[in-house]
């Protein structure tokens, strides 16, 4: 019992009240599940499994120590160079998350020394990439989602300005699930000087030439690819690929990089199995882009909003806060988990069930979710 208790429950209750309150909760496994990551139903592989544990059994549980003490291990640089040929660059890092990637990453870069840096930020960005600004202390000229003539605009109205450029954007946005437009994001920097940063979190693996990401899908890629393995890779931990010299820089200068235990070597051997089989998984892929399809035509039908999705991520935009956590329980009774987003995860009257398919669903699965969704639409609209 704290002194302050008074003060947080307050404030929980007034959370509550306006249906913002959240709770940890172990999902129901009877459940189908649609609110998980596993994009292409990796994280109970039997090669993952396998290598984990043989990793695990011939390298211990842990790497015991950051990077630049003892921690950097033989293992650390074959998941590195494999990571590096995956995404076609020079090098790549390993990070223990996207939020500590994005966030440390980014600060080494705007830090750097010369004229302070300008930032053109998509208005959509992930929280980390904010973060990871506001830790290097430069403000963000940001831009409308998506919307490359705006971006264009910024960049001319600076023309003049002293300082780097740099342009931060996700290349598949984890909220709606449309995707960057690369080509021009490309063009831009090439046209402007600026430095491209792509947060490949829900792209790597489901997307691009063997799912090695959006970053892949252009002449020349991007400055930086950042990409988590947590996602559709299975597993946990994040990357960097880049040139050698932006590695290097990182190693030197990226806080998470610097001052974090390394990853231990059961999740370098899931991060290994996931690099052997993501490559060779296009009927995976196809099976998984051929649900979202079905879904998102479904949703038009049934007059649901499911924004401007494009890929595995497909929104179901109720609205209100109350909304959304009426339709997750209706869902919930139906014997399906939709995990209700709302703000500040997004923007006030957005909120909505965030449907994260896998390939691992069957056909069958996503008829389910529709029937549901279905019947579940009269009830809510009455509750309304």
């Amino acid at each position: 019992m704290s002194r302050f208790d008074a003060d947080f429950t307050t404030n929980l209750s007034d959370l509550s009240a306006r249906g913002l309150l959240r709770m940890t909760k172990t999902p129901d496994t009877c459940l189908l599940n649609f609110s998980s990551n596993d994009y292409l139903g990796l994280s109970y592989h039997p090669l993952l499994k396998k290598r984990a544990a043989d990793w695990a059994d011939t390298h211990g549980t842990g790497a015991g120590a950051s990077r630049l003490v003892t921690g950097t291990l033989v293992l650390h640089q074959q998941v590195e160079a494999k990571l590096a040929a995956f995404k076609s660059t020079q090098a790549a890092l390993l990070f223990a998350s996207g939020w500590q990637a994005n966030a440390s990453v980014l600060a080494a870069l705007l830090r750097m020394p010369g004229p302070d840096p300008l930032v053109f930020c998509d208005a959509l960005n992930h929280a980390s990439l904010h973060h990871g600004c506001r830790a290097a202390g430069r403000a963000q000229i940001v831009f409308r989602h998506n919307d490359m003539t705006h971006l264009a605009d910024l960049l001319a109205a600076h023309a003049n300005t002293p300082g780097r450029r740099f342009i931060v954007t996700e290349s598949v946005f984890s909220m709606d699930g449309d995707q960057a437009d690369l080509p021009a994001l490309r063009a831009l920097a090439d046209r402007h000087d600026a430095f491209l940063y792509l947060d490949e979190a829900h792209a790597t693996g489901v997307l691009g030439p063997h799912g090695a990401g959006l970053s892949s899908t252009v002449a020349g890629g991007v400055d930086l690819a950042m990409g988590t393995f947590s996602k559709a890779l299975g597993g946990f931990g994040a990357y960097v690929a880049g040139s050698r010299a932006l590695c290097q820089w990182l190693v030197n200068r990226a806080s998470g990089f610097i001052h974090t235990t390394a990853l231990p070597p059961p999740v370098l051997g899931a991060m290994d199995a996931a690099l052997d089989l993501v490559p060779f998984m296009d009927a995976e892929r196809a099976r998984l882009h051929a649900h979202a399809t079905r879904l998102r035509g479904a949703l038009v039908a049934l007059g649901i909003d499911h924004g401007l999705s494009t890929t595995q991520i497909v929104p179901a935009i109720v609205g209100g806060e109350q909304d959304a956590i009426l339709l997750a329980g209706r869902l919930r009774a139906h014997g399906l988990l939709a995990i209700p987003i709302r703000p500040p995860t997004v923007p006030a009257g957005t909120s909505r069930l965030r449907l994260a398919l896998s390939a691992a669903h069957s056909e069958a699965d996503i008829e389910r979710l529709i029937a549901a969704l279905a019947a579940c639409q009269p009830a809510r609209a009455q509750a309304a």
